[in-house]
């Protein structure tokens, strides 16, 4: 497991290498920068523009670089943890994204959790009790929030919360609280919003892994063991929980590679619509602007969390369920 473990962190280094190459250049192939959408934005509305501040601007922020040299300044700010400058806000990354870390870490914990609740009860009960009511019932509700649009979801609960619940629309807590430090009222004002974009999000997921954990966990319950454990009279339950249970929750594993970056990401069209002030908006505005900066730390953030993710799924995997072994190929 140690030697297995190395060597994955060994491999992550030129994997995390070639994907901010990859980034970088993805970043730069849009004609222009950051510099020549303001002009032509600020064009657009009848300002006029200095071209001396505009070029004053390219060259202390290395613009006038070669992409090579601008790719190994900012590579090289990276390893310092340094992320750069955000010309959209006029700030450093980190400061720019220090308020939004916590509110984005908040929705998405909460919408994993109510994912893996939701799917966990009804996935094992569908599995247990095959073809009855509850498990068509169950079933249908699970594809309705998959066939339903995320944004008109949000836009039917967010009326819900207004009308009968008297919620403001849109945020995550109350207008007097923004820009306002942590208090018991502006938590609790926080617990009263999280539930739509929660709900919104969570539905969505919850039907695919609904699916992989019923039709896993009917796989084992058919399986000899299974049968032959029965035929001994050991109980139900006592079954369930032993082996075919835990054989069957490989799904909610193998998908940690894919929640650990929307901790940052989070459901960006969601957060627009809802106007949730977390980071997802504000990586699809700098990729919009060509903020490369921002982008580019965003970006790379989440490869480090996919990485990183992919590695915790996997040695969680080979504890949990037996049958897979890290080395891999036959043993002779």
């Amino acid at each position: 497991m140690l030697r297995y473990t190395v060597h994955r962190l060994l491999v992550m280094v030129p994997t995390l290498l070639a994907v901010s190459a990859l980034v970088f250049v993805i970043i730069q192939l849009p004609p222009g920068d950051y510099f020549t959408s303001y002009i032509n934005e600020l064009q657009s509305e009848g300002e006029s523009v200095s071209a001396e501040r505009i070029e004053f601007l390219r060259q202390q922020y290395g613009f006038d670089r070669s992409p090579v040299e601008q790719y190994f300044v900012w590579l090289a700010g990276l390893l310092r943890g340094d992320f750069g400058y955000s010309f959209e806000y006029s700030l450093p990354v980190s400061d720019v994204i220090g308020d939004r870390i916590l509110l984005t870490f908040i929705v998405s914990f909460a919408t994993i959790v109510f994912t893996w609740i939701v799917s966990f009860v009804i996935g094992t009960y569908s599995a247990v009790y095959q073809y009855s009511f509850g498990d068509y019932a169950l079933s249908f509700l699970g594809f309705i929030g998959l066939a339903t649009p995320n944004f008109l979801f949000a836009l039917v609960l967010l009326w819900i919360a207004n009308v009968y619940f008297g919620t403001s629309i849109g945020g995550l807590m109350e207008p007097e609280y923004l820009d306002q430090p942590w208090s018991w009222g502006k938590a609790m004002s926080v617990l009263e919003h999280l539930w739509i974009p929660v709900v919104v999000i969570g539905t969505s997921g919850t039907a695919g892994m609904i699916r992989r954990l019923r039709a896993n966990l009917l796989d084992e319950l058919h399986k000899q063991y299974v049968v032959t454990a029965r035929a001994k009279g050991l109980h139900p339950f006592r079954i369930l929980i032993k082996y075919p249970l835990r054989v069957a929750l490989n799904p909610f594993i193998a998908d940690i590679g894919n929640l650990l970056p929307q901790v940052i990401s989070g459901a960006a069209i969601v957060s627009v619509v809802l106007s949730l002030p977390t980071t997802g908006p504000m990586l699809l505005r700098a990729l919009q602007s060509q903020d490369m900066y921002l982008a580019g730390s965003f970006l790379m953030v989440l490869a480090l969390l996919t990485v990183v993710g992919t590695l915790v799924s996997d040695l969680a995997l080979a504890v949990l369920d037996p049958r897979i072994r890290l080395g891999g190929g036959m043993q002779k």
